[in-house]
């Protein structure tokens, strides 16, 4: 029987071509996990430990809650010195204060904080006079404290312009071998800026050492966060840009200083930015001149009630054997006398010099700045001469 070259080839096994490697996830390493990381339960009970996020040490937390309990005190102020016409205009931050004091414990001392005016809490918590840091809103000049001094940058109102300062300072001191840090801390409405999206590419490309902290508390003023953003979370937006992301309960004081801790190490290692993402809420209106009424209903405030951050670490560190019915008063105490303290000397007014309108304006003076100076300083005069 003779067989066919066609039956031949049918008859004998196919051999198979070599497996294609499969090529490398350029998104590995970069994607936050799907769900928040927490690491304490709502009702302040320890979740199982995780190995990527330590948690950190029980003496960070004790003062973490020290500083979050003096803070809302501090918040709670300066929104009655606000009522009482003290200061302009208040951005209230309770509710968020795990975020607050969280990212100003992350850093160290000589790291620099880039805030927005929301952060007054973070200010004071870094240890910035509260009256120095509540100079801005009072109406006073410039920003109240020294940014260089505070390695603390002035407060910023537009939104995200301080995505781009920070890169370039982080740039700058990485440029002559320091291991400084900038932390970035902005809401969830700035990541729908142009200037929070330059920042975080420039970063990246420069492997500049930066953290931007997201503080997404649900409304941008009043846009809610669908009609903002079609992302899954916001922290996928690092991906885009090769930044490594992360997203975090932001009521979990544990959870977020532990999720900052590796944001931080991550920068000050040299291997570029990284973006992290809180979940949290702001529990009073934008600012004293909103109506918060006209966006969100009572129900939905009051479920993130449930969710206080500082209740949720106080139930930890007394489970912990680290705060006991006299700790918790004896820090109350500390949080009375500094509102105490800061209520007083809001109360005094402040000396006030219109000649300083003329000062910080250019390094060197111009003509018609120095003409404008002068008739000032002669109207003043004039005017001192005739109260006499």
């Amino acid at each position: 029987m003779t067989t066919t070259p066609q039956a031949a080839r049918r008859a004998s096994p196919r051999k198979r071509k070599p497996a294609t490697p499969a090529a490398p996830d350029p998104s590995a390493g970069l994607l936050p996990q799907a769900d928040p990381v927490r690491l304490l339960s709502p009702d302040g009970t320890p979740l199982p430990s995780r190995a990527d996020y330590p948690e950190p040490p029980v003496e960070a937390l004790r003062e973490m809650y020290r500083r979050m309990v003096v803070g809302r005190r501090f918040d709670a102020q300066a929104t009655a010195l606000t009522k009482q016409g003290r200061l302009a205009v208040y951005p209230s931050s309770r509710g968020q204060e795990a975020c607050q004091v969280g990212g100003v414990l992350a850093l160290r001392d000589d790291d620099w904080v880039f805030p927005t005016y929301r952060e007054s809490m973070a200010l004071t918590a870094r240890g910035i006079d509260p009256v120095e840091v509540l100079t801005l809103l009072r109406g006073d000049w410039h920003c109240g404290y020294d940014p260089a001094e505070r390695r603390t940058a002035p407060q910023c109102t537009p939104l995200a312009t301080q995505c781009v300062h920070a890169a370039g300072l982080a740039y700058g001191e990485s440029y002559q071998g320091r291991d400084t840090v900038a932390m970035v801390f902005i809401g969830d409405g700035a990541t729908s800026e142009g200037d929070f999206h330059e920042g975080v590419n420039f970063a990246a490309v420069f492997k500049a050492p930066v953290v931007y902290f997201v503080q997404n508390n649900r409304y941008a003023i009043s846009v809610p966060l669908s009609r903002q953003t079609a992302a899954p979370t916001l922290a996928y937006k690092g991906v885009g840009y090769g930044v490594p992301s992360e997203q975090v309960d932001g009521n979990d004081p544990v959870a977020v200083l532990a999720v900052l801790n590796r944001a931080v190490a991550h920068a000050r290692a040299g291997k570029g930015p990284y973006l992290v993402e809180a979940h949290t809420y702001r529990m009073e209106p934008h600012t004293n001149a909103d109506d918060q009424t006209r966006y969100r209903d009572a129900d939905e405030v009051e479920a993130w009630r449930d969710r206080d951050p500082i209740a949720r670490l106080e139930t930890y560190l007394r489970a912990q054997a680290v705060l006991d019915d006299a700790a918790v008063a004896e820090i109350a105490e500390q949080a009375e006398a500094y509102a105490a303290q800061l209520r007083e000397r809001m109360n005094a007014q402040p000396t006030v010099d219109p000649l300083s309108l003329f000062e910080h304006v250019y390094a060197q003076p111009t003509p018609q700045l120095v003409e404008q100076r002068e008739q000032v300083r002669a109207e003043l005069a004039a005017a001192q001469e005739e109260d006499a």
